[in-house]
């Protein structure tokens, strides 16, 4: 009998001592996190702050080889999302470009406070690189 007792107490004392893991804070943790960059998603993908004209369509959205040209209302210019001083446009465009294999699609994405000259003289600069199959002037439908 003092076999049978002493099994007893190491398996008991084997059982006693598992660790039990909670996994309600890491649950909750992982819930806060996706939340958080579900909201602050959206967020990042509209930095650049532009009014774009209504129109009665709306250009197809971003293919893997077109380049997105900002213009916002202080006539800053952005590439991609990218900040760029006007005499780099050129130069910038390029290089952007010769990164692409095909001929690439250019929007211009112009806020609409901004004067027609100053946009078609963008327009016209960009015109001038090569590479480029397309440039569309961006609107919002509406």
């Amino acid at each position: 009998m003092g076999r049978i007792s002493k099994r007893r107490i190491l398996r008991s004392r084997s059982m006693q001592s598992m660790p039990e893991i909670t996994l309600t804070p890491l649950i909750d943790t992982a819930l806060t996190l996706l939340v958080i960059f579900m909201v602050t998603t959206p967020m990042m993908h509209n930095a650049i702050k532009v009014q774009l004209p209504s129109g009665k369509t709306q250009e197809g959205k971003g293919l893997v080889n077109d380049v997105v040209v900002y213009l916002d209302k202080n006539e800053h210019i952005y590439i991609n999302g990218q900040p760029v001083a006007s005499e780099n446009l050129i130069t910038t465009l390029q290089n952007s470009i010769k990164q692409s294999k095909q001929q690439s699609t250019v929007f211009v994405k112009a806020d609409k406070v901004v004067p027609y000259g100053t946009v078609i003289g963008m327009v016209d600069q960009i015109k001038t690189v090569g590479g480029i199959q397309y440039v569309a002037l961006a609107t919002r439908k509406g």
